[in-house]
C-alpha cells in the first residue's frame, strides 16, 4: 500500500480548513484516511502557533513505516525541524510567459527598426 502524508480539505467555500493526514495514496484528497495527523489553517496569521499542529510522533512513526509526504507537508515538516532541508530551485520562475516573450520580442524588432534609418 502506496501511503501518503497529504492534506484532506475541509471548511465552507472560501474558508479553508486541512486536516492533515495519513491516508492510501489511491484514495480521495478528502476521502477515507488511516489517521489524522493534525491540523492546518491557512486563514491564521503565520506566526500563529494555532496555524500548523502536528503529532511529530506519529508523524515520524509513519516516515518510518515508508510513508512519502506531499510537497506542502514537506516544507511544513522541513520548518518544524522533522526533515532536513531539501534545495529547491525554481529556475523558469523569473521568467516571463511564452506571450510576454513573443511582445518583448516583437518590441526590440520595431525598436531596431525604427533605429535604423535614424542612422542613415
Amino acid at each position: 500500500m502506496a501511503m501518503k502524508i497529504r492534506l484532506a480539505r475541509g471548511g465552507s467555500k472560501k474558508r479553508p480548513f486541512y486536516r492533515i493526514v495519513a491516508a492510501d495514496s489511491r484514495m480521495p484528497r478528502d476521502g477515507r484516511f488511516i489517521e489524522k495527523l493534525g491540523t492546518y489553517n491557512p486563514l491564521l496569521p503565520k506566526d500563529s502557533e494555532d496555524r500548523v499542529k502536528m503529532d511529530i510522533e506519529r508523524i515520524q512513526h509513519w516516515l518510518s513505516q515508508g510513508a512519502q509526504p506531499t510537497d506542502r507537508i514537506a516544507r511544513m515538516l522541513e520548518a518544524a525541524g522533522v526533515l532536513p532541508k531539501k534545495e529547491r530551485a525554481n529556475l523558469k520562475k523569473a521568467e516571463p510567459g511564452k506571450k510576454a516573450q513573443e511582445r518583448a520580442a516583437k518590441k526590440a524588432e520595431k525598436a531596431a527598426a525604427a533605429e535604423a534609418p535614424a542612422d542613415e
